[in-house]
């Protein structure tokens, strides 16, 4: 189960339908690659300018786990800043004025994440509460201090806190008293913006003076939506917002201080993402969840004119960051068949220069699959978008094996772009739909609702609705189909595995959720402010909501399941405990059904350190090629 999703992202394909074979890819035989090979891939985030613009500040797991290191632009080398072995560390910025970086890490995926001084080879942990989750927010107008919220005060409770660089000491700026989600602070450190969520799909969004506490709503009443800040102008006249008031997707606001009154600022046909501002406001970067891909603008603040700059030959633009002198953007580039990669461009003198090759040498693209936006019918004729990706060597006379996988959640959403997991199984012969069940998010928020009060029915529904369509592939061996998920998708596989027990050959369950009453009774105290909007979709624990989560948690159907599972866990997750797995594990190996298990004692919700993909997803594909193929 996630709160927050993240995204990576590549070229969207046309809709294709339900129906023969593709015959602009024919069959052709591959060089299959090892697990080892696959995670020799690098894979890079952040890139932060320094104050010169000389050099980018980013986090790789080069080394295993991801680790701080810097990239010069002239040149294009990467030196390493730290070398840790137990820990992913990841990089938030220079510190302005001084010869130091500010890093994020937690501890083997606990989820409490502490902020980091490096400076002069010393590590000094700024936020240093034992069970203290601090979250950068950003720095200050001045670049004299940075702020961020903590809630060590209060573990339900993320206070909002200003540290100032010269000492190094903090302040509490605002006290969080009725689990606000804190959104942005204006420039003055005078408004403070306060989001209330009511329900996943719906919030309030206000405006709060620090120092009266008088409180100015954005959010309209009259049409519910979700409404988030967006950030502030620098001169203190207006405060942008991302909003779905009134519209099926999200779109840019702009609300004047001075006299009170709100206008569209830019609409796109998709949900607007995230926009900022650059230093000066010369740059307002949109980005667009553009049909499971993200589609990047820059443009000028001034006229909304788009900046051109050069197309990039080989993947989509996945997130940019303007230098404070706006003379230098760093531009991350991602596609399906190869991890992201830094570019930086140079908007004076129009020069594009890529930075990293993060995909191992040793494999060929070419023996790689570019992922697909497919649609196709439901049960009630609703359409669901998917990703795909399909074999190379697949044809009528090659038939390969599928699965069917299910995003994280609930309201996560499959999104094209690299996984070495999928590329894995892919070159090794199991065709991959990713489908964008009802409740995804990306598709309006009317698509989004659709799940609510009813998760592991219609949404179930729409998986083995795409079992049919990978069936009517005249490619697919209809005989064998598996399910595959993580979180929230993990939950619908051994939802799928216990309540429709006949669909599904095997089923792969990543920290799943299977026992919804105490997962939800035990989500982490900060997510305090998110609890009464996940009771409102999902279901309150104390209520007679109980029967129904009841009804539809697996561990008290495991006796339904008829063929092997196979779960992986990390031992340190927060969101869904370890004893989730251990249960439904025992209960099924209790039938004498095939249900093995991977833990991972170093990890939290979600796998971070290479050694641990490896094992876990070669585990994978020998269970698979036992058990379905």
């Amino acid at each position: 189960m996630k709160k927050y999703t993240l995204f990576t992202i590549i070229a969207v394909a046309a809709m294709l339908v339900a129906c023969k074979d593709d015959v602009k890819t024919p069959p052709r035989v591959v060089k299959q690659y090892t697990i080892d090979q696959f995670y020799k891939n690098t894979n890079i985030g952040g890139g932060f300018w320094s104050a010169d613009g000389s050099k980018l500040l980013v986090h790789s797991n080069e080394s295993g786990i991801f680790n701080l290191y810097e990239i010069t632009v002239g040149d294009g080398k990467m030196t390493s800043l730290t070398h840790d072995t137990l820990q992913s560390l990841y990089a938030i910025g220079y510190v302005p004025g001084q010869q130091g970086i500010l890093y994020a890490a937690d501890q083997g995926g606990n989820e409490l994440s502490h902020i980091y001084l490096l400076q002069d080879g010393k590590v000094t942990d700024l936020t240093p509460a034992a069970t203290e989750r601090a979250d950068f927010m950003g720095w200050s107008q001045d670049k004299a201090a940075f702020y961020y919220t903590s809630n060590k005060r209060d573990p339900q409770m993320m206070d909002l806190y200003k540290m100032t660089i010269a000492d190094w000491k903090s302040q509490l700026l605002w006290q969080n008293k009725d689990a606000w989600e804190i959104g942005d602070l204006s420039w003055d450190e005078k408004t403070i913006v306060l989001a209330h969520p009511i329900t996943t799909s719906e919030n309030q969004l206000f405006l709060q003076d620090i120092a009266s506490g008088a409180m100015t709503a954005i959010h309209d009443s009259t049409a519910p939506a979700v409404s988030v800040g967006s950030g502030f102008s620098k001169d203190g006249t207006s405060f942008y917002y991302l909003t779905n008031a009134g519209k099926e997707f999200t779109y840019l606001g702009k609300y004047d201080l001075a006299t009170n009154t709100k206008k569209t600022l830019l609409e796109e046909k998709w949900d607007i993402q995230y926009s900022y501002l650059s230093e000066t406001e010369k740059y307002r970067v949109i980005a667009i969840n553009e049909d499971g891909k993200n589609s990047l603008k820059v443009l000028d603040n001034k006229t909304m004119e788009q900046v051109p700059f050069p197309a990039i030959p080989d993947g989509d633009i996945l997130n940019v960051s303007i230098s404070d002198s706006e003379k230098w953007m760093r531009l991350s580039v991602g596609a399906s068949k190869a991890p992201s990669n830094i570019y930086a461009y140079n908007f004076e003198t129009k020069e594009l220069k890529k930075l990293t090759n993060t995909l191992n040498p040793e494999i060929n693209p070419e023996d790689l699959v570019t992922a697909e936006v497919v649609r196709f019918k439901s049960f009630d004729g609703l359409e669901i978008p998917a990703i795909y990706y399909k074999p190379l060597m697949a044809s009528p006379d090659s038939l390969v094996p599928a699965l069917v996988m299910v995003h994280g959640g609930p309201g996560g959403q499959s999104r094209m772009g690299y996984s070495p997991l999928t590329q894995y199984l892919v070159n090794h012969g199991y065709a991959v739909l990713a489908v964008n069940n009802r409740g995804s998010s990306g598709y309006g928020q009317s698509f989004y609702k659709m799940d609510d009060r009813n998760h592991g029915d219609k949404d179930l529904k729409d998986c083995i609705w795409g079992k049919k369509w990978l069936q009517a592939q005249n490619y697919v061996d209809s005989t064998k189909i598996g399910i595959i998920g993580g979180s929230y998708g993990g939950f619908m596989t051994m939802c799928a595995m216990t309540t429709t027990p006949d669909e599904f050959k095997v089923g792969v369950n990543f920290f799943g959720v299977t026992n919804w009453l105490r997962t939800l009774k035990s989500i982490p105290p900060y997510w305090e402010s998110f609890r009464a909007a996940l009771y409102a979709e999902m279901g309150d624990p104390y209520t007679a909501d109980s029967t129904r989560l009841y009804d539809i948690s697996p561990l008290f159907h495991a006796d339904k399941v008829k063929h092997p599972i196979m779960v992986l866990q990390g031992a340190n997750d927060p969101r869904v405990l370890k004893v989730e797995s251990d249960e439904i594990v025992a209960a099924v190996k209790k039938n004498n059904v095939v249900a093995e298990y991977v833990v991972f004692p170093d990890e939290g919700h979600g796998f971070v350190k290479k050694d641990n993909e490896i094992k876990g997803y070669g585990e994978i594909l020998k269970f698979l090629d036992q058990h379905l193929k």
